[in-house]
């Protein structure tokens, strides 16, 4: 497929093809402004209803989303002819869902997990940096939101200790 003239653009494909329109997040991806913003909010939705499986279930999710989330984001770039595009954002949905695992209840948690997820997915320090420079087809579309999803685990969790 040739490279599409405008790579910040979602295309009309994402309404017709079942696994773009879940790699761009059910469609939140297409929104030209901060489609990651949107994508991590349309994953946010889902969390209340994770937190109802046991630990493992919710992890168990995980798992398998992330290892999805691979072989999706990879075909859907190869059907676009871009890589990592900004507007699949599965790979935001999945790493929110980290952030969030094991987490108590509650909308500040979810909060403080949303705005720490964000931060280090924007910001990418080291080495998320590093992956996300250098890992390339869908693990490395994956891999940089797992890691910052991991990150905003750990501080989010060393929040909840301090706090809760």
């Amino acid at each position: 497929m040739a490279k599409p003239e405008r790579p910040d653009v979602a295309p009309d494909s994402i309404w017709r093809d079942p696994w773009q329109f879940i790699a761009f997040g059910f469609g939140s991806g297409a929104l030209r402004k901060a489609p990651g913003t949107w994508g991590t909010l349309v994953g946010l939705l889902f969390v209340p209803l994770l937190q109802l499986l046991p630990h493992w279930g919710y992890g168990l999710i995980l798992l398998l989303g992330s290892l999805f989330g691979c072989w999706l984001c990879g075909k859907v770039a190869r059907d676009l002819g871009v890589h990592d595009h900004g507007g699949i954002v599965w790979d935001e949905i999945i790493g929110i869902w980290i952030t969030l695992w094991l987490v108590p209840p509650g909308w500040q948690w979810l909060l403080a997990g949303f705005v720490l997820f964000r931060l280090l997915d924007i910001l990418k320090p080291w080495p998320i940096s590093w992956v996300d420079r250098h890992v390339h087809g869908g693990v490395g579309i994956m891999l940089d939101d797992l890691l910052a999803g991991i990150a905003a685990w750990g501080l989010l969790h060393g929040l909840v200790w301090l706090l809760g």
